[in-house]
């Protein structure tokens, strides 16, 4: 009778030592807990990537104003000698300034090439932040489902850690056989390797939404604050298709091509137009006292207009290429809109998947599997199965949590994809 109290005090404390124990999962650095509203802000105004893709409007803007400056005249001056200077012939000086006139459109043909190459730059710019956005949201999600898969091993390896001390308490009173003490206290020390690869990958995810806020990484990581509820949603196939034909800011680039293509055949036409020469001088040339003829000073302004001859103009390679850049932009417009399409299915038919998925664990999977290791739990610490019986009992339970775990983020992550797919936000947990 002794033996079974000793037995069941030591149950107990070590009860409450696993209970204290279970509270403590990491603490090797500190902890900055971050809800998803603010993340995904703080992303948009540091992330590195995306300010350095802003620059991009900038520059583009800044080719707009490029576009409109006018040829720059040219001054020139020159100095003339005979060099006879013992017949005494005098030496001059003259001054020139020229400018290209152009003529066929060619300054309007380049400003509208640069404010369409602007526009697209800016769907460009939104695009990019919609895939940002939507990353991002991922690697939220992956922090807090890799915090909860970390929370199944190290749950898993204190319980069997506690099994394990009774098992040593057990064998010690001689209820059990040392092989099966043993054998617990090895799985025990398999699942804490399993905790410490669990609490690696966590901190790797942690350490990616460091990088997407565009901070320096010190001993404070930014830990996701959530869950997976608010993911559920229902939508229309089509109305979603005529979202995504309207939203999607690739689409819109594409289409945007189109007219950046026009723009520059409209250039290359405009190139093969002549530009006139205008040139304006004025040349003075000093008294001659030479004996035979001499000259008074005389000064004398000219004007002209010089027309090139553009024998370019039959090898039209500019114009060609620019003409089979248009066809190319209406193909790869027809391209894009297809490729939507598809995503925008897809994106739809896993989401549906993911939801039935969601609703089969939530149909008591969880507890069910509980129940079963409770039991054989209980049965062995009455002598009632063996240990292999519980092993196989908590690899089963893991396994359906862990598989809960990546249901919920398979669920989470589809509305992403989804979302992403359509061109449109609500995402909000």
């Amino acid at each position: 009778m002794k033996r079974y109290l000793k037995l069941f005090f030591g149950l107990m404390l070590l009860s409450i030592s696993y209970q204290a124990h279970a509270q403590q999962i990491d603490t090797i650095f500190n902890k900055r807990d971050l809800d998803y509203a603010t993340y995904i802000n703080l992303v948009g105004k540091n992330n590195i990537a995306y300010s350095a893709e802003k620059f991009n409007v900038s520059i583009a803007e800044a080719e707009i104003e490029t576009a409109k400056i006018f040829p720059d005249p040219e001054l020139a001056f020159g100095w003339l000698d005979n060099g006879q200077r013992r017949m005494n012939m005098g030496y001059g000086f003259n001054s020139e300034l020229t400018w290209t006139l152009e003529l066929g459109g060619k300054r309007k043909a380049r400003i509208d090439l640069a404010r369409n190459e602007a526009k697209l730059t800016s769907f460009l710019l939104e695009d990019y932040f919609r895939n940002l956005r939507a990353d991002a949201t991922l690697a939220f999600l992956t922090g807090m489902q890799h915090r909860l898969l970390l929370d199944v091993q190290h749950n898993s390896y204190l319980q069997m850690k506690q099994l394990a001390a009774s098992d040593s308490m057990r064998y010690k009173l001689g209820t059990i056989s040392q092989v099966d003490a043993r054998q617990s206290k090895l799985e025990a020390g398999t699942m804490l390797n399993e905790v410490y690869a669990a609490q690696s990958d966590w901190e790797t995810s942690l350490m990616n939404l460091s990088l997407l806020l565009g901070e320096i990484q010190t001993d404070t990581l930014v830990c996701p604050k959530g869950n997976f509820k608010g993911f559920e949603r229902n939508f229309s196939l089509q109305q979603l298709l005529v979202e995504a034909q309207n939203n999607r800011a690739d689409l819109k680039a594409a289409l945007q091509n189109k007219n950046v293509s026009k723009s520059t055949l409209s250039l290359a036409k405009a190139n093969r137009a002549i530009d006139l020469g205008l040139t304006l001088g004025m040349e003075n040339v000093s008294y001659v006292r030479n004996a035979i003829a001499p000259t008074p000073s005389t000064s004398t302004i000219n004007a002209g207009i010089s027309i090139p001859l553009k024998f370019s103009n039959n090898k039209p390679g500019e114009l060609k290429a620019a003409q089979y850049g248009m066809l190319q932009t209406e193909f790869e417009y027809k391209q894009a809109e297809l490729e939507i399409h598809t995503e925008v299915r897809q994106a739809y038919s896993g989401y549906l998947a993911a939801q039935k998925q969601v609703k089969q664990f939530n149909s008591g999977l969880l507890d069910e599997a509980k129940s079963i290791l409770d039991g054989k739990t209980y049965s062995y610490q009455r002598g009632e199965t063996s240990l292999l019986e519980v092993l196989d009992a908590q690899r089963t339970y893991n396994e359906v949590q862990q598989n809960y775990y990546q249901v919920l983020y398979n669920h989470a992550a589809a509305l992403v994809e989804l979302e992403r797919a359509a061109g449109i936000w609500d995402v909000n947990f």
